[in-house]
């Protein structure tokens, strides 16, 4: 039998590999006189790196076509972020790239419910095709709760059939997080046949399971769940670790736990940890990404080797992804080289074995790929002011209240101000109308409640980015105000906006499902930066006050949220009364 074309190539390729790791053939590429940050020894040694094509040959004295005298700087792994969401970030995966590689990373873990929520199977299969090619490697899970909840309305679904089909794709690794963990430790139907047959192809499902400690913990776990990125207290953390799980600390935009959970980590644990952003902003990126996160967790007195490990081998090793995560012969030569174990700047980045930016210079802009389908999402029944009135039941009513740096909520009770026997915004006692409004299909519906803690003074914001059905979400001080901003997101086919006094202020189009934009890193970095900086004229409090909106409507945090069919309490999964 021939042994096929594409075969041949890659054993002729390795042969080549082998001689160079034999001395009897130069290498493409020598990095000489650095300092090797070794993941699997825990030792930092001078050494020479010899790269043949995509992957490492050697380490040792070897010549080279091209030698790059590093002068004592260190040499560490590509860094790998191991949970995100792409469409958090608002960019296309080739401007993402742009965004993160010349920070050092070259591969991350994204779960696509996101816009799974909106497109369903066509969403995932968007993101799969337009990351491909790209100077990052970017895995996926494929998304377990599609809908996320029987609470809000979702313009796709992700059948078990799909789940099946999808996990056969190289790229898609394991279930997404699964986030309605109430119905996984009631033992509900629906979800426990989504989950029976990934546990009997022995993959392993990503966990989504903010507080939960206990007996409760035990049945989420005995049902598959292998990892959680929602840990937010020492305590959590060291009873899922106990447990068997990888605790995934998280550090990104709108949730930040580093600080409360690095004292869990130890040299004997740190293994089971992994660093993660989950939710990354596009003014964020631009300062920064795992490189930002390093820095972060040396300066809170982590070790540096520590700290690597858990953005390079551990993640590795926890996803099966044999040939990233460390500097070895045999690996892929996915390398950064750096200053410092301290600041971590990168000043050079290889990609596969090309240098593809030095002292962090962008990446080349590339074409956007483009595909029918995944534009015109937004679609609202018209409705007047008259429809986002809450006729005043009580004196008191339930409340969301944010918590600073978290994207958990509490549930608490307010004195509702009035007028002519309706309820109105409390910009005094920094109470404010939210409003959620069905936008996959027209239906008409729309969610009323009140949140503390935005600290508007006048105007509303709005956006489509709402998890995580992503119907259009907005909050406050005036009825015609949020309307005006209510329709200037349905008009962009997706975005945000800041409406003050009828005008809009500041406004950021995201026409791909509502979630992503089709422009440029920089200029969507520019547009955000304005929305925020507009949000703050009128009053905001908040450093990401779209991302604390966003999560506003997610029916699986808890402990209150808002979505299209009204007030739920999470840990009842039921919707509750706004006075009762």
């Amino acid at each position: 039998m021939g042994v096929s074309f594409v075969r041949l190539r890659r054993m002729n390729s390795l042969r080549e590999r082998i001689a160079v790791a034999r001395g009897d053939k130069k290498a493409d590429i020598v990095l000489k006189n650095g300092q090797l940050v070794n993941v699997f020894s825990g030792e930092i040694y001078p050494a020479n790196i010899a790269i043949y094509k995509q992957h490492i040959a050697a380490i040792g004295d070897y010549k080279g076509e091209q030698e790059i005298d590093l002068n004592g700087r260190y040499i560490v792994p590509g860094f790998i972020d191991s949970h995100c969401h792409i469409e958090s970030t608002f960019l296309t995966p080739a401007e993402l790239a742009r965004a993160v590689v010349p920070h050092g990373t070259t591969m991350m873990v994204s779960d696509p419910h996101e816009i799974a929520n909106v497109l369903g199977v066509a969403g995932i299969k968007y993101l799969l095709e337009a990351s491909q090619d790209i100077p990052l490697d970017i895995f996926f899970t494929v998304p377990s709760c599609v809908p996320s909840s029987d609470l809000e309305t979702s313009g796709g679904k992700v059948s078990e059939a799909d789940i099946v089909s999808l996990l056969k794709n190289q790229r898609i690794l394991k279930l997404g997080e699964l986030m309605n963990f109430p119905s996984v430790i009631s033992g509900k139907k629906d979800i426990l046949d989504k989950i029976e047959p990934i546990c009997e192809l022995g993959m392993g499902i990503e966990g989504h399971a903010p507080g939960l400690m206990g007996k409760q913990l035990n049945a989420y776990i005995t049902a598959g769940v292998t990892s959680d990125h929602e840990t937010t207290t020492f305590d959590e953390a060291n009873e899922k670790l106990k447990l068997g799980m990888q605790v995934f600390v998280r550090e990104g935009s709108s949730a930040k736990n580093m600080e409360a959970l690095l004292p869990a980590v130890k040299p004997a644990n740190s293994r089971f940890f992994c660093f993660c952003t989950d939710d990354m902003y596009p003014v964020d990126l631009a300062n920064g990404h795992m490189d930002s996160i390093l820095k972060k967790a040396v300066s809170l007195k982590l070790d540096p080797l520590i700290a690597i490990q858990m953005v390079t081998i551990n993640p590795a090793r926890y996803f099966g992804l044999k040939g990233y995560g460390a500097v070895a012969p045999g690996y892929l030569a996915d390398i950064n080289i750096v200053s410092d174990l301290e600041e971590f700047k990168v000043e050079m980045v290889f990609k596969r074995g090309k240098l593809v930016t030095a002292k962090q210079r962008p990446l080349p802009q590339a074409k956007v790929k483009k595909k029918s389908g995944i534009k015109d999402t937004v679609k609202i029944k018209p409705f007047e002011t008259s429809a986002l009135k809450i006729a005043a039941k009580a004196e008191y009513a339930k409340a969301i209240e944010l918590v600073p740096g978290q994207t958990l909520t509490k549930s608490i009770v307010v004195a509702v101000k009035t007028s002519r026997k309706q309820v109105v915004s409390d910009i005094d006692n920094d109470v404010l109308k939210l409003a959620v409004v069905e936008r996959h299909k027209a239906s008409g519906r729309i969610g009323l409640g009140l949140v503390k803690g935005f600290g508007l003074k006048r105007g509303a914001l709005a956006s489509s980015v709402a998890h995580d059905s992503h119907n259009i979400i907005c909050v406050g001080v005036e009825d015609e105000d949020m309307l005006s901003a209510i329709r200037r997101v349905a008009e962009l086919g997706g975005g945000m906006a800041v409406v003050r006094g009828g005008l809009v202020l500041a406004e950021l189009p995201l026409p791909i499902a509502g979630l992503i934009s089709d422009e440029a890193l920089d200029k969507v970095v520019k547009k955000q930066a304005k929305l925020d900086k507009a949000a703050k004229d009128i009053g905001s409090r908040l450093d990401h006050p779209f991302g604390s909106l966003s999560f506003l409507s997610l029916p699986v945090l808890p402990e209150l949220r808002l979505t299209d069919t009204g007030l739920v309490d999470v840990l009842k999964s039921k919707n509750v009364d706004l006075f009762e």
